[in-house]
């Protein structure tokens, strides 16, 4: 005999990936709500939502999607969660757990918490697993198998509705960290953030060759190229918003990164070979311990 289900009622506020895999996850296992609801902003995601079936209810007001519900999650691009607060805060249910999915934690503090009502938990998470697909059609139950999911709930927080929390992402899979805000997004700034920027840069100058240099480029791309453009191929308001809204990490990582890339340009010119050797081992250092890890 299975699980009892976590929650009665479960809302996803978007319908992507995230939003898309969480739902699936739930209608398979049973083990995670007993209804699960669905709202987008856009007419033709909710019609897209109907017709693939992993919602029991779809709401196109966000506000009367919440009503009544035990687990509100947001899984929309962060740069939109504030208007999104606004909007759900005074219909959330006493005792509910609000949580998102968002990459950036320290802005989800600062949108949320405000607006937050008496009674309402909030514990923020981020599922460290994702692929460049977008959409309702891009979600899959298995998403979160083997795959972090970091928990930053703030100081104060209820510890049954962490524990609660906690054991949704369990049931989807995941393995699960705590941690705080800050630290969620210098880390993530590093492992995330900054190889994003880095491949929609290389595309970008990709792009801006000489015609005949570009064509060239597209038809005899490397597998390290093929990748780039693979993580490039990435949602386009998700990651604005990314940056927008990690600002102060990803900038300091970036800057790190610039100078040990002039420290490379500067061994490649003047041959400095122990230096290259050091840095590419070093690299194959990180890719084994990955695979150890099974993060690979």
């Amino acid at each position: 005999m299975g699980a009892e289900p976590l929650f009665d009622r479960l809302c996803l506020i978007g319908a992507g990936l995230i939003g898309g895999s969480i739902a699936r996850r739930a209608r398979e296992t049973g083990a995670i709500a007993r209804e699960v609801v669905v709202s987008a902003r856009s007419a033709s995601t909710l019609a897209r939502v109907r017709e693939l079936g992993f919602a029991d209810r779809v709401e196109e007001d966000p506000a009367q999607a919440v009503e009544g519900a035990d687990c509100v999650i947001l899984c929309v691009p962060v740069g939109a969660y504030a208007g999104v607060m606004a909007q759900i805060a005074p219909h959330l249910k006493p005792g509910a757990i609000l949580s998102d999915v968002g990459s950036t934690k320290g802005s989800v503090l600062r949108d949320l918490q405000p607006l937050l009502p008496e009674g309402v938990h909030l514990v923020p998470a981020h599922p460290m697993a994702g692929t460049e697909f977008s959409g309702p059609d891009s979600g899959f139950s298995a998403l979160f198998e083997g795959r972090y999911t970091i928990l930053t709930p703030p100081e104060g927080t209820d510890p049954a509705a962490i524990a609660t929390l906690r054991e949704m992402w369990h049931r989807c899979g995941a393995m699960i960290e705590c941690m705080d805000a800050a630290t969620h997004d210098k880390v993530v700034a590093i492992v995330s953030h900054l190889p994003h920027l880095i491949a929609f840069t290389i595309c970008g100058t990709a792009d801006d060759l000489s015609e005949e240099t570009r064509e060239s480029v597209l038809k005899f791309a490397a597998s390290g190229f093929r990748d780039f453009t693979r993580i490039a191929g990435s949602d386009v308001a998700m990651w604005r918003d990314v940056f927008l809204n990690n600002r102060p990490a990803v900038l300091e990582m970036l800057a790190r990164f610039t100078e040990d890339a002039q420290a490379f340009g500067r061994a490649i010119r003047w041959g400095q070979e122990d230096f290259i050797v050091d840095r590419i081992e070093r690299g194959r250092k990180i890719r084994k311990e990955l695979i150890e890890h099974k993060q690979a």
